[in-house]
């Protein structure tokens, strides 16, 4: 198994992780990074990249989706950068392992594969990315701060179709995620849910509701608590399953 800083082979992080997560950079707590990966050039990589952000520490990785797992619990990295296509373990099924034992460990789907099938699978495991390999260096350290963050990012190309997968979904009759939970939202909690899977953001909702990005930002935070969901990129899934909102963006 292989925890290790790819940076420092047989891992020199040898605090444990709430004193490893302690670091600060500027007063903030580091972004506890760990990378999964059959290649090791790929982790080498993505080390190299994610290692020189100031804000980021990389603490461990791991070479298939079983010894990803393991290293999550031992870990608890704030992301994981998830390859798909492992061997012993995928990527897909380690994600849903992990999101369903650790909810704070926050989990970015990697692969080379523009198949709509892996972005699919992988939101519904409990990823809260999910990036092609090819994404500009940037991107990547966006991706990772934003998840971070407790939010959600799709590649722009694979997003529409990802959502018309869970439209097709819903119309042949799919069972909604749990409708009985939309009666436990306020009047005004179900028009931030509608406008977030419209694809507002909160200074859009807020103009829209006349109120401010603050207490948009509380209205998001009840959504998801009550509905049990990870990001806002679950809220859109609940919302098309649950016909809130249909193709087009029109509310139900």
């Amino acid at each position: 198994m292989s925890h290790e800083n790819p940076a420092a082979p047989h891992s020199t992080d040898t605090q444990a992780p709430s004193e490893a997560g302690a670091r600060e950079f500027a007063g903030r707590r580091r972004i506890r990074v760990m990378l999964v990966d059959d290649q090791p050039l790929i982790r080498y990589g993505f080390g190299l990249i994610l290692g020189g952000e100031e804000d980021m520490e990389v603490v461990g990785e791991a070479s298939n989706g079983e010894e990803a797992v393991a290293a999550a619990r031992d870990l608890r990295p704030d992301v994981v950068l998830m390859d798909v296509r492992m061997p012993v373990l995928d990527g897909i099924e380690a994600t849903r392992q992990i999101c369903a034992e650790m909810p704070g460990v926050q989990v970015v789907i990697l692969t080379t594969f523009d198949l709509d099938e892996y972005a699919f699978e992988g939101i519904k495991a409990g990823a809260s990315a999910f990036l092609l390999k090819d994404a500009d260096p940037e991107e990547l350290a966006r991706a990772v701060r934003v998840v971070a963050e407790g939010d959600s990012v799709v590649a722009p190309r694979v997003t529409s179709r990802l959502l018309e997968e869970f439209v097709r979904g819903s119309a042949a009759g799919a069972a909604p995620a749990d409708s009985a939970c939309v009666s436990e939202l306020t009047p005004r909690e179900v028009e931030v849910l509608e406008a977030i899977a419209s694809g507002c953001s909160n200074a859009e909702i807020a103009s829209r509701l006349f109120v401010s990005e603050a207490t948009v930002k509380t209205h998001v935070g009840r959504v998801l608590s009550k509905l049990g969901l990870r990001d806002r990129v679950h809220a859109v899934i609940f919302a098309y399953e649950n016909g809130l909102v249909r193709p087009g963006g029109r509310e139900g």
